[in-house]
């Protein structure tokens, strides 16, 4: 059974920084592309970054760039996000999720075979 289940969330002061983990198990890791998302309260989810394990290309929407770095540990089947001087705007339940697709600005949310239930995320100000 396919499983991602992140961790790593939380509350942060402003300014601060944070990692946080998806953790994947149950599937081809190196077939796959893993995007994060965020979802704010009262707003769409929206793709954070994405990375494609079998040759670590990348990928940050325009909006993201500079604020958010994607790494992996392919030995350990995880991605991470870095996040940092983060702000109360970064308050946001973060997913991971995968898809066989290679990462992309037009990559939609059905396209993704396998999601993780989130972690929240809460920045005080």
């Amino acid at each position: 059974e396919a499983q991602l289940v992140e961790s790593g969330g939380g509350l942060v002061q402003s300014g601060g920084s944070l990692r946080l983990s998806c953790a994947t198990s149950g599937f081809d890791f190196f077939e796959h592309a893993i995007t994060w998302f965020r979802q704010a309260p009262g707003k769409e989810r929206e793709a954070v970054s994405c990375i494609r394990p079998s040759d670590s290309s990348v990928y940050y929407p325009r909006s993201m760039e500079g604020r958010f770095t994607i790494s992996v540990d392919s030995a350990k089947r995880t991605v991470y996000l870095q996040v940092n001087d983060i702000n109360p705007e970064n308050t946001a339940i973060y997913s991971c999720a995968a898809t066989v697709y290679y990462c992309s600005a037009f990559r939609r949310e059905y396209e993704y075979d396998y999601w993780g239930q989130g972690t929240q995320v809460t920045v005080a100000s």
